[in-house]
């Protein structure tokens, strides 16, 4: 793609540094942004660059928030020992969106992923482990996408915390295999949960 300026390319190229979009459509965005007044544009610039610097992540559950314990965590109303165990923040979203649970969350970071180098050591397993074992837990559901990867941290999730005796209980697979959470119908995934069951009967052959 040939540029009539160098400032162009540039903001086109780091545009299309950001997942699912190429360089056509980097190119529409910062087209898009040159037509706008140059306040709308400061404050996009500034919103992105206050967010890199200001944004935490909750002690307690490690989700993205503007304080040291995000909202869900410190609210009366929900539930703190019903814990679901989601790979990242989108699925925090994705499971708020439902209206069925009223629990507490635990964000791993990611999924155990050989293939790419992410193993146990690289998620939040351990504070999830210490947390089980320093609160008064009484159901632990694994909300995990339908895939490889997924199935193998639930397994990995289920042995290290068989031992506490607390109920372990996955999302009813109404997600296709190969479904990621964040992409699944908010009536599918509502449904899901409601119709968890104990991880241990997948595990019965």
């Amino acid at each position: 793609m040939n540029f009539s300026s160098k400032l162009l390319e540039d903001a086109v190229n780091e545009f299309s540094k950001l997942p699912g979009v190429g360089q056509k459509t980097a190119l529409r965005l910062v087209l898009h942004l040159l037509n706008k007044e140059e306040e709308e544009v400061s404050n996009f610039g500034n919103s992105i660059i206050k967010l890199r610097q200001e944004i935490k992540h909750c002690a307690v559950c490690h989700n993205i928030s503007d304080h040291l314990h995000c909202e869900i965590c410190t609210a009366n109303k929900r539930d703190k020992e019903v814990i679901c165990v989601v790979e990242d923040t989108r699925d925090v979203m994705a499971v708020e969106n439902t209206s069925q649970y009223f629990g507490v969350y635990h964000v791993l970071g990611g999924l155990i992923s050989p293939m790419d180098g992410i193993g146990p050591a690289d998620l939040f397993i351990d504070s999830l482990v210490q947390r089980v074992a320093t609160s008064p837990v009484k159901e632990i559901i694994l909300a995990l996408s339908a895939t490889m990867e997924g199935d193998t941290t639930l397994f990995y999730l289920y042995k290290r915390l068989k031992d506490f005796q607390i109920p372990i209980t996955a999302i009813a697979r109404g997600i296709a295999f190969g479904g990621e959470l964040e992409y699944a119908d908010e009536i599918t995934l509502g449904r899901s949960i409601i119709t968890r069951v104990p991880y241990e009967n997948s595990l019965i052959k």
